[in-house]
């Protein structure tokens, strides 16, 4: 059974608020896709219908037309050779094929008005359409953003899980025992004769440093154990 029961169902159907009552929103919009797309088909086909039974009309008043302009030749011909009786004959054959023409141009006013009544509800058909694919695209849109989201939240749960924190921690120990593995590489290791040597220039020059303040301290007055 369609969700429209007819094209005007269609046209004055507010999509949004049937999604939003709707259980399985992706579900009803691609059957309303798919209920427009199909009556779309069944416009066009009925004013494709409509246009050829038009131009077969044409050709009809056209057929017509020429008849009523013979049977005006015959009038004027059988007056100018004195036979009044053919003349009245031709004239009703005219007047004849007049009326016909008459109705016939009626019938193709009747089929313009119903094609562009067929043009105007397949443009409106077609808008409709475009913004049903459209909500469509938003909410496979939507549908993706919430499966990627959900998967985020799910991998967050199962990296805050016990066992995940648990090789972290373990991850963590493994580095610091490196660190104080790298730390010991040196320890306890004896001075070279370079570093001996480099020791003692440091500690000339800071004897040197300490005995310049102690006299300057000293030639200003200042005991140099009090504070």
């Amino acid at each position: 059974m369609g969700i429209f029961t007819r094209f005007r169902d269609i046209i004055s159907s507010n999509i949004n608020a049937m999604l939003d009552k709707a259980e399985d929103p992706e579900k009803l919009i691609k059957l309303m896709i798919r209920e427009m797309e199909d009556t779309l088909i069944e416009l066009k086909a009925s004013c494709a219908g409509v246009i050829a039974g038009r131009k077969k009309l044409q050709r009809r008043l056209n057929e017509v037309l020429l008849r009523e302009e013979q049977w005006q030749v015959r009038a004027g011909l059988a007056v100018d050779k004195g036979r009044d009786d053919m003349a009245r004959e031709a004239l009703a054959e005219k007047r004849r094929f007049a009326e016909m023409a008459e109705s016939l141009t009626q019938e193709q006013v009747e089929h313009d008005d119903m094609v562009k009544n067929y043009q105007e509800d397949i443009s409106l058909l077609e808008d409709k359409l475009h913004a049903a694919r459209e909500k469509q695209r938003m909410l496979i849109q939507r549908h993706i953003h919430a499966r990627k989201k959900r998967r985020a939240q799910e991998e967050i749960r199962r990296m805050d899980n016990f066992e995940t924190i648990a090789r972290f921690d373990d991850l963590e120990s493994r580095i610091e025992r490196m660190e104080a593995e790298a730390d010991l590489v040196n320890f306890g290791k004896k001075p070279t004769i370079d570093e001996e040597f480099d020791k003692l220039l440091v500690d000339d020059d800071i004897e040197k440093e300490l005995a310049a303040l102690k006299s300057k301290r000293a030639g200003s007055g200042k005991n140099p154990h009090t504070l």
